[in-house]
């Protein structure tokens, strides 16, 4: 990801909240490169150490180890900061099931005290990690950002609550915000372990153990799957865009097209076999289906591409071809 393009200006500073994170580490590693100044706020309740090890040595980083649920933690994390990249949240569907409560602390009650931090030590903008979750039961497609049901989760509750906050805050105290709904990303530094493991390093991890995968359902469900470096062009482009209709508004950030899960898996056994070509005789296996998934997601990107320039150059096949050569470099045992 070349940043130099985007014209950034190497003397920013820049906020990253949960930068310790699978997107917030690419976020902050991706800015130092260009040579702003990165502040990294994580409790590392998911965040990982190892993710931003190598940023610690930089004297343009700096490190705040804190929990967003605390107003004075957030004020002292905007301080001087020119923008903020929230990523900072608890992620996952089946986990806000499971534990609605503390879903609802870190990504509600933590989004307000970012925001109110944010007003108060007057950033310049405040981008935010909004989430596809909050097309909810429509059964629109593609997802246009206008149109959306009604949430099927406690996940995906916080998360439109979080663009309603956003919205009033905008309106009410002038602040600049832009949501980005992120559609399933996936790439380098994504955790394979843990309960709530994103499907694709997952699915990873297993088949180079030579294990089966377990599929959700009946490998129907679809998704638009998203290269971390999209990802990282969206955030970039909000932080910079000048046009005022650009501003206080949210954006799908996809690549604008669905792959379904047998696909995904017939996609990493080829592109994993040539690293071990027993990976192709590896059997998959169908599982129940999980409460509170969408059945398919697929979005427009058009609102992106008219308003912020956006220009995605990973689609499903070029981004998993650069994660797997990066899980099988990092993540074999």
């Amino acid at each position: 990801m070349n940043l130099i393009s985007f014209n950034i200006k190497p003397e920013l500073k820049i906020l990253v909240t949960g930068g310790a994170g699978f997107i917030g580490s690419n976020l902050c590693e991706a800015l130092l490169k260009n040579g702003n100044t990165v502040r990294c706020l994580d409790n590392f309740a998911t965040g990982k150490w190892k993710n931003i090890q190598p940023m610690l040595k930089k004297q343009n980083f700096n490190l705040l180890e804190g929990d967003i649920r605390d107003l004075a933690t957030c004020q002292k994390a905007c301080e001087g900061m020119d923008y903020v990249l929230h990523q900072a949240a608890l992620g996952s569907v089946p986990r806000s099931i499971n534990d609605p409560i503390t879903s609802n602390e870190v990504n509600v009650s933590g989004f307000l005290n970012m925001l109110v931090a944010a007003r108060d030590q007057q950033v310049k903008r405040f981008i935010y990690a909004a989430s596809s979750s909050t097309y909810g039961d429509s059964t629109n497609m593609p997802k246009v950002e206008d149109i959306i049901g009604k949430p099927l989760s406690p996940y995906a509750i916080t998360k439109y609550v979080n663009e309603l906050y956003a919205d009033v805050f905008a309106k009410t105290y002038g602040m600049e915000t832009i949501g980005l709904r992120y559609f399933n990303v996936f790439g380098r530094r994504q955790d394979p372990n843990g309960a709530y493991a994103a499907v694709i390093p997952k699915f990873v991890t297993q088949l180079m153990q030579h294990e089966s995968p377990v599929i959700n359902g009946d490998g129907s469900f679809s998704r638009d799957f998203t290269y971390i470096d999209n990802v990282i062009q969206m955030n970039i482009r909000a932080m910079l865009a000048t046009n005022l209709e650009a501003l206080n508004t949210v954006y799908n950030v996809a690549y604008g097209e669905r792959t379904d899960l047998k696909e995904l898996v017939a996609l990493l056994k080829e592109y994993l076999s040539t690293y071990d070509a027993e990976i192709k005789n590896v059997e998959t296996i169908y599982g129940p289906q999980r409460k509170g998934d969408v059945p398919h997601s697929l979005a427009s990107i058009d609102k992106a591409k008219n308003l912020l320039g956006y220009a995605p150059e990973f689609d499903i096949k070029s981004g998993l071809k650069e994660a797997v050569a990066w899980y099988w470099e990092n993540l074999r045992n």
